[in-house]
């Protein structure tokens, strides 16, 4: 289920929840619940709706990650949504934290990723092949405690594991990321990877909308969180 804290933003058109790790976003082979199939129940019993309910899925984000998943209310939302996602014209900013830092604190991260849908899982590829993607992320370090980096990443791509597969290319696997290097799980078998802030006009009402979703009620988390102060977009006057 989700409950009232999770939802960071909601009207006609558009809402946006703050997925809990573990939490599918859409359902898999084996038919687990979904977030998706709850923000539809809770749609339905709020508005007390008849019948099957639209929503419609932007983006998704893994099962062991947190942070906001958007979702479209109607098929207007949706599709004007799904053309700004693909002008690049809605903003995703994510948090990773790592027990290595990179060479370089901030820079672009650019390969070619090819996904192994068996075994759920992409690898680097260092040029252009049949079966590979390019994958570019724009990276900066914005927080040091102790051990653990806490880094802001923005997708300029969006591919299969990304975020984490780039990483741990260069020796900085996210932290709880078993399956890409990280040499021991997080005890809740999430990965310290967090859907953090989401910046876009409305499809609707062309009014700015810019969300940040609480990170995990954990302590490095909640530190980092504590220390971090961040600038909203404005409006343009």
């Amino acid at each position: 289920m989700i409950d009232d804290d999770d939802i960071l933003f909601e009207d006609n058109h558009l809402i946006i929840i703050n997925k809990k790790p573990g939490q599918l976003v859409q359902h898999d082979k084996e038919h687990n619940l979904s977030l998706e199939e709850y923000v539809k129940e809770y749609i339905k019993q709020k508005y007390h709706k008849p019948g099957n309910v639209f929503l419609g899925v932007i983006h998704r984000i893994d099962r062991p990650v947190s942070g906001l998943v958007l979702f479209a209310k109607t098929g207007k939302s949706l599709a004007r949504l799904n053309e700004m996602l693909q002008k690049h014209e809605i903003q995703k900013k994510y948090w990773a934290i790592t027990a290595n830092s990179p060479e370089k604190k901030e820079g672009t991260l650019e390969h070619y990723l090819v996904r192994n849908e068996s075994k759920n899982i992409s690898y680097i590829k260092h040029a252009m092949t049949p079966n590979s993607k390019r994958a570019v992320l724009e990276y900066k370090i914005i927080a040091h405690y102790k051990q653990y980096y806490l880094w802001e990443i923005e997708l300029i791509t969006g591919r299969h594991h990304q975020i984490r597969c780039q990483l741990a290319h260069i020796q900085c696997p996210i932290v709880g990321d078993v399956k890409y290097g990280f040499p021991c799980p997080n005890d809740d078998k999430s990965i310290s990877l967090h859907s953090r802030s989401i910046s876009l006009i409305h499809p609707v009402t062309q009014q700015l909308v810019y969300i940040e979703a609480p990170v995990p009620n954990e302590n490095i988390w909640k530190y980092f969180e504590k220390i971090k102060t961040y600038t909203k977009p404005q409006t343009e006057e």
